[in-house]
């Protein structure tokens, strides 16, 4: 055998390898997501929210989900980031003791348990930024509801800096079942690090959903368009002035900044994302990454 010809066979082992590596790492998640329904209408809340007025945040959201519904059934509904509270933490004045005073218990809150309701009613998933309260500690949390208005799942900011060290870090990066397959979430600044969006990709999503409110415009831009093209997936990027969502060959697939609007709706079709079926993600070389 030629010295080529050990040379093609051995590299063709390698990407083997990787490849059923990958597919390892993706579980059962890739067969799902064949399965599942393809396109879905998202919609994205484009309001700022006043600073700590809690139950004003809550009617304008409830006005703003009234207004959704008028619109057209949507299958997902984000706020942006600390949408409750009106992202408090950002205050001076706002100590790390006093944050608990704008935290929420999910499971006695009454604004949690009206948007459980909505979600119900409207057979809608919804994504509701705030902060939650746990024993001693409060994160920033988006508070995950499923079309029968049940909270499925909790998703904790797990990146922490400045104003945000008033809170707990997270703790998981999960990934959540659901009708149009496994979606994630990270929020606001968890984009920055190139291993969020890996690791969600990873475990099957190929949806992110990311409530922000912090820095948008050019840097962010490009950085959300490299996200969704490393990994072949949507990026919702769901900020108080900026409606932005990226596609997984890094195209703007939405990019509303009139504020004038409100909410905008957006219909995107995940069949179109390679995550789970090939591109980057399936020739990646994990045997030499360590």
């Amino acid at each position: 055998m030629g010295t080529n010809r050990r040379v093609f066979l051995m590299m063709a082992g390698v990407v083997g390898f990787a490849r059923s590596r990958v597919n390892a790492e993706l579980g059962t998640a890739v067969s799902e997501s064949q399965a599942v329904k393809s396109k879905i209408r998202v919609a994205q809340i484009k309001v700022y929210p006043q600073k700590g007025q809690m139950a004003a945040n809550h009617r304008k959201l409830l006005g703003v989900l009234g207004d959704i519904q008028k619109a057209g059934k949507a299958d997902v509904v984000v706020t942006p980031e600390g949408f409750l509270d009106g992202y408090v933490s950002t205050e001076s004045s706002v100590t790390k003791a006093d944050m608990v005073s704008y935290a929420i218990d999910p499971a006695t809150s009454e604004y949690a348990l009206e948007a459980a309701a909505w979600a119900r009613r409207n057979e809608a998933w919804l994504i509701y930024g705030c902060i939650r309260k746990e024993k001693d500690q409060v994160f920033n949390t988006a508070l995950i509801y499923d079309r029968s208005g049940s909270l499925v799942g909790m998703y904790d900011k797990l990146h922490l800096q400045k104003h945000d060290l008033k809170y707990a870090p997270g703790r998981h990066l999960n990934v959540y079942p659901s009708d149009f397959g496994p979606f994630g979430v990270m929020i606001c600044a968890d984009r920055r690090w190139p291993e969020t969006a890996r690791t969600l990709t990873l475990r099957g999503a190929r949806v992110i959903f990311n409530p922000t409110y912090g820095m948008r415009g050019d840097l962010n831009l490009c950085m959300m368009r490299t996200r969704s093209y490393e990994n072949g997936i949507f990026i919702v990027f769901t900020h108080p002035g900026q409606s932005l969502i990226t596609g997984p060959e890094g195209q703007i697939v939405r990019n509303e900044e009139d504020q004038a609007a409100t909410f905008v709706i957006t219909e995107i079709d995940l069949s179109q994302a390679s995550a789970n079926k090939g591109g980057h993600i399936a020739d990646r070389r994990p045997d030499v990454y360590g």
